[in-house]
């Protein structure tokens, strides 16, 4: 017989943990938890445009070499996004996410001692890519689709901007500690945040809400959706590309992505803080400016989801790639005066950053189905993040050739400009015979 005592213990216990069910649901912190992750792999992605010049001073490596290995990282964090996708349905996000983060600190760590410019790209362009690539990607639209039934799109949309919000945190404080002679302490830091982050995610992070005996948030027993693995993930990927590929439609949003991967991650991300060093301004006030339009582009984005559901996608492209090269076309000037017209063009394209997303999905979305939607959308990220690659290297091969980044900013304009008008020509239509049936569902497993 249990006591008095211990009875109106266990009922006190149980009636404190119904409350807390009842005031917060199990996917807030798991949400929270993959903001957070998602918020410090910005931050490390942001790092190369900090060390840059610090590197370059040291080791005597030309522009164009730094940029090779910040080229290896975008591409392999592209062309992870599909298979970080496969490998979280095999293994589960508790396992992916921790180790993600654990292989981004060794490589970030191991740059302190490096020698040779292959290890810069071993370290930065090959282990921190994969790690970053294995998170980002894929770890927004997993907690929003499995975790909420109402709210999906805030979240996803909320998740998107915490790759932004990343680089408010970093960039200032890495700036500060890298300066000329100092950038291994910032290499350091970066180590020690992904150490940190990594146990916490694999306390936190539970796989399904099943786990915890809970629906998704906001979810009926109508809503409810069968728990399983979609069966052989990575050829299910490769077999939806090639299937895609056949289409029209696939390559205009990959064209029209990877111009924006031009434009942004490859170009603005990697080479606007040595752009303003190069006209005199000091690494901190660049890498602050930076830092100002991951703020603005929460905002932007989360208004750029918010007018996709109410007007035609391809027009908001339109206008989104028209206003931003027009903007790089001036951006030129605006460093070399530093007038007003640089801190236009900050407020401009904070706001504009990754405004493109939201409708890219949509169209995405629109023309190849919900099913086979999300595995198209990870190669036309892919797309993204392949420009993003040759702008990175190219643009700092412009910089050794010219002595000036306006060649590259002038090119990268003009190829935003030409994206206008390509959007166009995406028709978007209901699924047709190119959009095959969902793949057989296999049982979940412990």
């Amino acid at each position: 017989m249990i006591p008095s005592g211990l009875m109106s213990g266990i009922e006190n216990a149980a009636a404190q943990r119904h409350l807390l069910t009842r005031r917060l649901h199990p996917a807030w912190v798991i949400a929270a938890t993959a903001f957070l992750a998602l918020l410090f792999a910005a931050g490390f992605r942001a790092t190369p445009g900090v060390l840059m010049v610090p590197l370059q001073h040291e080791y005597g490596w030309s522009r164009a070499t730094i940029s090779g290995a910040v080229s290896v990282n975008l591409v392999l964090f592209g062309l992870s996004g599909p298979f970080a996708a496969a490998l979280t349905q095999r293994f589960g996000l508790r396992r992916v996410v921790p180790v993600a983060l654990t292989l981004i600190a060794v490589g970030s760590a191991a740059t302190v001692g490096m020698t040779a410019a292959w290890q810069l790209y071993l370290c930065w362009g090959v282990l921190v890519g994969m790690g970053t690539g294995a998170i980002a990607p894929v770890l927004a639209a997993t907690v929003a689709n499995r975790w909420f039934s109402r709210h999906r799109g805030l979240v996803l949309g909320t998740l998107t901007a915490g790759s932004s919000t990343g680089q408010l945190l970093f960039l200032p404080l890495l700036a500060a500690l890298s300066g000329q002679d100092h950038w291994r302490r910032a290499a350091w830091t970066v180590a020690a945040a992904a150490l940190l982050v990594a146990p916490l995610t694999a306390w936190l992070f539970r796989e399904r809400p099943a786990d915890l005996g809970v629906r998704p948030y906001g979810a009926t027993e109508d809503d409810d959706e069968p728990v399983g693995a979609v069966a052989r993930p990575i050829q299910r990927a490769f077999a939806t590309l090639g299937r895609a590929s056949r289409t029209s439609q696939f390559w205009v949003l990959a064209a029209s992505f990877f111009i924006c991967g031009v434009s942004t991650n490859g170009l603005i991300a990697t080479h606007f803080i040595p752009a303003g060093m190069d006209h005199g301004m000091p690494e901190t006030a660049a890498a602050g400016m930076l830092a100002a339009m991951g703020i603005l582009d929460v905002a932007g984005t989360m208004a750029s989801g918010w007018l996709t559901d109410r007007f035609d996608a391809r027009a908001l492209l339109f206008v989104y790639y028209g206003l931003r090269g027009l903007s790089l076309i001036a951006l030129p000037d605006a460093l070399s005066a530093q007038h007003l017209g640089l801190a236009a063009f900050v407020a401009f394209y904070g706001l504009d950053w990754i405004a493109t997303v939201p409708p890219t999905v949509f169209l995405v979305t629109k023309t190849f189905g919900r099913e086979q939607g999300g595995v198209v959308w990870g190669w036309v990220f892919a797309a993204h993040q392949l420009g993003a690659a040759v702008a990175a290297i190219t643009a700092g091969a412009v910089r050794d050739a010219f002595g000036d980044y306006s060649p590259a900013f002038l090119v990268a304009g003009g190829l935003c400009l030409l994206a206008a008008g390509l959007v166009y020509a995406v028709r978007p239509m209901p699924p047709t015979a190119a959009t095959p049936a969902p793949e057989p569902v296999e049982p979940a497993t412990a």
